[in-house]
């Protein structure tokens, strides 16, 4: 079985890497920050959904606990 069997069909794949060469790199990083920052917008509201009986701080405090978890750690 070959790795690329594996791989989903991505039929716009093309355009999102010519959309992407268009850019300037300070285009390209802006477009980095706000995708960070809406992943972070998308992780608390489902914290906030999950996790109603919570207070501001204690999904501020959960969220930071989950963050640390996904850091890659080599010891």
């Amino acid at each position: 079985m070959k790795l690329l069997d594996d791989i989903k069909p991505r039929p716009n794949h093309h355009i999102y890497l010519q959309t992407l060469r268009n850019m300037t790199p300070a285009q390209r990083l802006q477009k980095a920050f706000e995708l960070s920052a809406m992943s972070k917008e998308l992780f608390l509201f489902g914290l906030k959904k999950r996790f109603p009986q919570y207070t501001e701080s204690e999904i501020k405090a959960l969220y930071l606990k989950r963050i640390a978890l996904c850091y890659n750690r080599n010891y």
